[in-house]
């Protein structure tokens, strides 16, 4: 299989895609959704609402099969009419339980499912700071028809309740979160330079493929930038246009950031994944890796100890109520 730049990240972010409940609602209502520090999406399954996002200037009309994506802390209000004054979604839904399906009004109008996405602690860092505040994906983009099959098989499985349902809404909700991501990608030209950009620019990805496929070679621009068939001036300019940075500068943040994960995941030596990363010897990786992080190998291994629980621990938490919905 061909190496993927763009599953590398997710998978080195820990990205895990977690629906948390929903709820059905039917006449006049209006609710108010707390800001999160969590990556929070949620999907229109039936009819249609008001979505008011905190600092927007006006709400946006959600219909069935939108989906957004919200990467910031930001205060939500979700109406059948941005007239009405909303209602706390704590108070509403403080008796409903985790992953349940709450009922507002008479629950025959509306549809909704909700969750987060669930990060690293540390390296989650790096796919939050570089998604905008706003994902919006309509119903009629060129997703459509995934996003359509993926919510209806996503309903199914967790009404069924037939053998594997869960594991099956776990699968499927993380494709659903790759999904609006690839939506993204869609609108690179829109971005600001950055590694996501980078991702989406298909002149420069035979050049990402191999430092990604082979972070530990000694990759010189001139090789980069024939398999890209660019020319070596024409490549660099390119490269830092749509990444931010340098072509090598880039491999070696990457190189870091696998470093970074050696360190934390594994007790392999030092000096195992200094070779590991194409350094001569430990004291260079030493040096680079202090330049970047600003401690040494072992201090940073030392400082993140420990932090291997946050992620399992975050799964098993009850939600807060009004997450259980949103």
């Amino acid at each position: 299989m061909a190496v993927d730049p763009f599953s590398d990240v997710l998978t080195l972010s820990k990205a895990e895609a977690v629906v948390t409940g929903g709820f059905t609602a039917g006449g006049p209502w209006s609710i108010r959704f707390p800001a999160r520090e969590k990556i929070k999406f949620f999907a229109v399954v039936k009819g249609s609402c008001w979505v008011h996002l905190e600092g927007a200037r006006e709400p946006l009309l959600f219909e069935t099969g939108d989906v957004g994506l919200l990467a910031k802390p930001r205060v939500a209000v979700l109406s059948s009419d941005p007239g009405l004054e909303p209602v706390d979604a704590m108070s509403l839904f403080s008796n409903v339980g985790r992953n349940a399906v709450a009922v507002v009004g008479d629950g025959g109008d509306f549809g909704y499912i909700g969750g987060h996405v669930m990060l690293d602690p540390i390296r989650g860092k790096l796919l939050a700071d570089i998604l905008p505040p706003w994902i919006l994906t309509r119903a009629a983009s060129p997703h459509a028809a995934a996003f359509r099959w993926l919510l209806d098989r996503l309903i199914e499985e967790r009404t069924s309740g037939r053998p594997g349902s869960q594991l099956a809404s776990s699968q499927l909700t993380q494709l659903l979160f790759i999904e609006i991501l690839r939506s993204h990608l869609g609108t690179a030209r829109l971005m600001p330079a950055g590694w996501l950009r980078a991702l989406a620019e298909p002149r420069i990805a035979p050049a990402l493929r191999l430092m990604h496929g082979d972070p530990a070679r000694s990759w010189h621009l001139e090789e980069l930038a024939k398999a890209c068939a660019m020319s070596r001036t024409s490549f660099a300019f390119h490269f830092r246009t749509v990444a931010g940075v340098a072509p090598l500068t880039y491999l070696a943040t990457w190189r870091m950031h696998l470093a970074e994960r050696s360190l934390r995941d594994e007790r392999t030596a030092v000096a195992t994944v200094a070779r590991s990363l194409g350094y001569t010897s430990e004291s260079a990786f030493s040096n680079a890796f202090k330049r970047a992080n600003g401690k040494s190998p072992s201090a940073y291994r030392a400082s993140v100890s420990g932090l291997d629980k946050t992620v399992p621990e975050q799964t098993n938490n009850a939600a807060p109520a009004s997450e259980t919905a949103f």
